[in-house]
């Protein structure tokens, strides 16, 4: 599983020396696995305290990104606590969930890049 945490970036400085940037991923790292893909989705979502996300897979590159909360992500058998900060990668057709763990909701920004000639997903059943 592949967890990343800009508290153990070291930032550098972009845009002509004017912002600082953590990358969570360079540019370009991505290119060969996501060749031909697309924007799939983006989203923000949340596990009420005591919840989990259904267990499930999907033919995308999907990333989660902690904005509150803490959990355990769970991604093809293989488990991992997650808190604020943290952009977990799930590759595709990975079966993958996230329950919650402390006394709040977690809270997560997704999005996901579609692997070239997908069929469409449904969602609300998947």
């Amino acid at each position: 599983m592949d967890v990343r945490n800009v508290a153990t970036v070291t930032p550098e400085v972009e845009h002509n020396g004017t912002v600082p940037v953590w990358w969570l991923i360079h540019p370009r790292e991505m290119h060969a696995i996501t060749d031909g893909g697309y924007l799939e989705l983006a989203n923000e979502f949340e596990v009420a305290v005591g919840g989990e996300v259904f267990p499930h897979t999907h033919p995308t590159h999907e990333f989660y990104f902690v904005m509150t909360g803490t959990g355990v992500m769970i991604v093809g058998g293989e488990e991992r606590d997650v808190s604020v900060g943290d952009l977990i990668y799930i590759p595709p057709d990975a079966v993958h969930s996230l329950r919650t763990t402390g006394d709040q909701p977690i809270h997560c920004f997704c999005f996901a890049v579609g692997v070239k000639d997908a069929p469409p997903i449904d969602y609300t059943n998947h």
